[in-house]
């Protein structure tokens, strides 16, 4: 149901507007507030245990921006900047980056971006502003160059959507097509800790691999 629903919304909206429908349902419910997933007796719903750390969270409290980054799963190469010419390096490229992204009102989107997936204590190492043609077209010029056309770095990228059927990912591929990202990372792959500057990676100059 969810799946459908954020396909219909990308589809209808994000490749020809700059805005999400009016009709956007209520964001709590999408992104996870309603928190009674298990059956009790007679087929009602149950509250099941929360899973945030109980010392630094005794209440389990959750707050509506922190929730829904799961609205879009995408998997893409070429997301990683090697640091030299050596095959260790240039193998980089072939990292598989997964985003996991929530959708906005405004028509963006962000995306926490994952080399290892995203498992309790996986930690995320950069992030993807998505925009659409139009708020692109509206950026101020010398701030274009940091952003890559997904038309193009799509197929570059081999970018997937794991959690969609096939059906469901051919609707939705040529929406995102038509949008705009931004990668920042805080974090290089292989550090135990965030080292020295976040960076802009610009996905359109990253070198090919055969």
């Amino acid at each position: 149901m969810k799946n459908t629903m954020i396909i219909s919304l990308i589809v209808l909206y994000l490749g020809s507007c700059s805005v999400w429908s009016p009709i956007f349902p209520d964001a709590g419910h999408i992104h996870g507030h309603d928190h009674k997933h298990g059956h009790g007796e007679n087929g009602s719903y149950v509250d099941k245990p929360k899973p945030y750390n109980e010392t630094f969270n005794p209440g389990q409290k959750e707050y509506p921006n922190h929730l829904g980054f799961n609205d879009l799963h995408i998997q893409a190469i070429r997301h990683i900047r090697p640091e030299g010419k050596s095959e260790t390096e240039l193998s980089k490229l072939d990292v598989i980056v997964h985003h996991h992204c929530k959708a906005y009102d405004d028509g963006t989107l962000t995306c926490l971006m994952f080399h290892s997936g995203m498992k309790d204590q996986d930690k995320p190492i950069g992030f993807e502003y998505i925009i659409t043609a139009a708020q692109f077209a509206k950026l101020p010029e010398n701030e274009k160059k940091y952003w890559h056309y997904h038309k193009t770095e799509l197929s570059r990228a081999k970018a997937t959507l794991p959690d969609l059927t096939a059906d469901e990912a051919s609707k939705l591929l040529p929406a995102i097509s038509e949008t705009y990202g931004k990668v920042v990372y805080f974090w290089k792959m292989g550090d135990k800790y965030p080292i020295g500057e976040p960076y802009i990676l610009k996905i359109h100059e990253l070198p090919e691999r055969n």
